[in-house]
């Protein structure tokens, strides 16, 4: 329980760190990173760059172009898709705000072995059906109050 509470308040204290500097939230936050290292050729790609879901992102992305700090162009392979790219006013507050506590987060399980990943795995998706998690995940605190 101690190990889950201190990963929860990691990232509980990177979502106010990340309101706080930048007027974002953590999720979005998070985005704007996955795109600094360049543009999305599509939401299931940042999807993927993101490990969540794409109905998830794309409500993230819709706040962000909003804001004006990601440009969403279609695409000139595929009119079906879009290509998502920082902006300047985008680069302009990422420079200025500490690394998403989701950064760290995902570079963390990349680093841990595939079995100790795997019993990870196993033991949080066992713990979310046990709490009744029905419901896709949306992004890390994006569903609470958004500074937008």
């Amino acid at each position: 329980m101690n190990a889950l509470r201190h990963i929860v308040r990691d990232l509980r204290l990177g979502a106010r760190d990340a309101e706080r500097s930048a007027g974002v939230s953590a999720a979005q936050l998070f985005v704007l990173q996955a795109l600094a290292d360049g543009p999305a050729a599509s939401l299931s790609d940042l999807a993927e760059r993101t490990l969540t879901d794409q109905s998830s992102v794309s409500v993230v992305v819709k706040r962000l172009t909003d804001r004006k700090l990601v440009s969403s162009k279609v695409s000139t392979v595929d009119a079906r898709r879009v290509t998502l790219t920082l902006t300047a006013k985008g680069r302009g507050l990422l420079a200025r705000c500490p690394e998403p506590t989701q950064v760290r987060l995902v570079a963390a399980l990349e680093r841990l072995a595939p079995v100790e990943l795997e019993g990870l795995t196993r033991g949080l998706t066992a713990l979310a059906r046990e709490l009744g998690g029905k419901e896709p995940p949306q992004m890390f605190f994006e569903d609470e109050a958004d500074p937008t």
